[in-house]
C-alpha cells in the first residue's frame, strides 16, 4: 500500500481507536524486507524497531502491532525516494498531519525514525 493510499485510507476513519487499528493493519500488510537489504536497528523506540532499505526501497519490522504500522506509514512516506529527497521531505509535519493521537513516548520513537531517515 502506498503512503497516499494509507493517508486516504485514515482520513476516512471518523475515530482515533479507528485510525489505530487501521494502523495495526497497514503493519500487517507490511512486505519483508529482501535478503540483500541493510537493516538497522533504531535507538530512541521503546519497542524493537528496525527500518531496512535496499537501493531506494524501504522495509521495517517492529516487535509491536502498533509500532509495525507506524513503521509502514514512515517507510511507506519515503519509499522509492533518495536520501536526499527524503532530506528535503518535513517527514515530522506529514506525520503529524495523519492525527493518530499517539502518546509520547510513541512519538519519541518516530522522532527517532525520522531522524535515522533524514541522515542516511
Amino acid at each position: 500500500m502506498t503512503y497516499n493510499e494509507m493517508r486516504d485510507a485514515l482520513s476516512l476513519a471518523d475515530d482515533a481507536a479507528m485510525r489505530l487499528e487501521m494502523v495495526m493493519d497497514f503493519g500487517a500488510h507490511m512486505p519483508v524486507p529482501p535478503s540483500g537489504a541493510v537493516c538497522n536497528e533504531i535507538a530512541g523506540c521503546a519497542s524493537w524497531v528496525q527500518i531496512c532499505r535496499d537501493g531506494n526501497r524501504f522495509y521495517g519490522a517492529a516487535d509491536s502491532a502498533l509500532v509495525r504500522g507506524i513503521v509502514a506509514i514512515i517507510t511507506a512516506m519515503v519509499d522509492g525516494k533518495t536520501p536526499d529527497e527524503i532530506k528535503q521531505m518535513d517527514l515530522r509535519a506529514e506525520f503529524s498531519a495523519l492525527n493518530l493521537g499517539l502518546g509520547t513516548g510513541r512519538l519519541g520513537g518516530v522522532n527517532s525514525m525520522i531522524s535515522f531517515l533524514q541522515n542516511l
